[in-house]
């Protein structure tokens, strides 16, 4: 990367808290509109907070301000004041408390280590005696930015106050290239470039995956130990080279391939979803499991074929099963059609049985 394509990126990946981001800070320490039943929604977005004590976004750019800052701000170009009516909010009063509490703790905290300002949080003109950390003071909040690279940017918010500043307003999304964790980042309609990666998330990610193979290895153990048969059926679901295996497939190949998918060395590259997907398919009964396997096996035998339009059919027949391995399915497990599933099964059979 040449020096002018760096001060591209640069600029690209610097982003600012601007105007009323500062709002954003406050709310992210609230974190309200989480948990359905104890708020109200209003049509422009989430409502938090009672309005003459903690600021409330609305959308992106928008908030409610309490009404004591009303004209300090009236006069500022680029700012419009709307008066409108809002839902009432529902906080129960003992976790609104502990809230505000929280929020001026934090704030607090911050106050003290930037402007040696010691303000008591619970002093009933708290907002008014703050310095820096006035809501106002467009000065330091323009001035609250983070640079986003190749790199990791590690932030240390129990050491560096302004890290705890962009800790805050990144859980809020007051950086847009910034999503505040990786479930986020995954789910937003445009991924942000960069994400939040928590000690705390890593490793409930990390214990979360370690979990779901032990329960994986556990039931493959058990199959092994106590079910062989079954074992079969549920690596000829699994595997996408379903017909290498037979009766006569030793068990220890049998575990240690489906071992193998667990781990994510096999058709499901993604570790969390093959352990799975092999746990799901470990529980279904063996009726299901073997119709799966026979519908899988007579495709590849073209015992079923697939004709005009999509529809799936048992090659010396026409009867229409599907257009899908689910539709097939239950088609076949209906008792009306025993005929067709006995049919497939003797032609299918004799090749697990070599």
């Amino acid at each position: 990367m040449n020096k002018e394509e760096k001060k591209v990126q640069e600029k690209v990946n610097k982003k600012k808290l601007k105007g009323s981001w500062w709002k954003l800070f406050l709310q992210s320490i609230l974190e309200m509109g989480q948990t359905p039943g104890q708020m109200n929604f209003h049509d422009g977005g989430i409502v938090g907070g009672a309005t003459n004590e903690i600021p409330a976004i609305l959308e992106r750019g928008e908030a409610v301000i309490p009404k004591e800052l009303v004209a300090s701000l009236s006069q500022k170009p680029g700012i419009n004041l709307i008066e409108m009516d809002l839902p009432p909010i529902r906080i129960p009063p003992k976790e609104k408390k502990e809230k505000i509490a929280e929020i001026r703790a934090v704030v607090a905290d911050l106050e003290a280590s930037l402007a040696a300002n010691v303000v008591d949080p619970k002093d009933k003109e708290f907002w008014n005696k703050l310095t820096v950390m006035k809501p106002d003071n467009s000065k330091f909040w323009d001035k609250i930015e983070i640079r986003c690279g190749n790199d990791p940017v590690f932030l240390d918010p129990e050491v560096d106050p302004y890290d705890k500043i962009k800790l805050y307003a990144i859980k809020a999304g007051g950086f847009s290239i910034v999503a505040k964790s990786l479930k986020e980042a995954k789910s937003a309609q445009k991924e942000p470039k960069f994400y939040l990666d928590t000690v705390e998330e890593t490793l409930t990610t990390r214990t979360e995956y370690t979990k779901l193979r032990n329960r994986a290895i556990s039931k493959l153990t058990e199959l092994y130990d106590s079910n062989t048969t079954k074992l079969l059926y549920v690596a000829k679901v699994c595997d996408a080279d379903s017909v290498q295996y037979t009766k006569n497939t030793p068990n220890d190949v049998l575990f240690e391939n489906m071992d193998d998918y667990v781990n994510g060395n096999g058709a499901e590259g993604n570790k969390k979803r093959a352990a799975s997907q092999f746990l799901e398919v470990a529980g279904l009964d063996m009726e299901e499991l073997k119709i799966r396997a026979l519908i899988k096996d007579g495709l590849y035998y073209r015992f079923i074929v697939t004709k005009a339009g999509g529809w799936m059919e048992p090659i010396d027949s026409g009867v229409r099963m599907g257009k899908r391995p689910n539709e097939c399915l239950d088609f076949l497990r209906d008792p009306e059609n025993e005929e067709t599933l006995l049919s497939l099964l003797d032609k299918v059979e004799p090749y697990w049985n070599s």
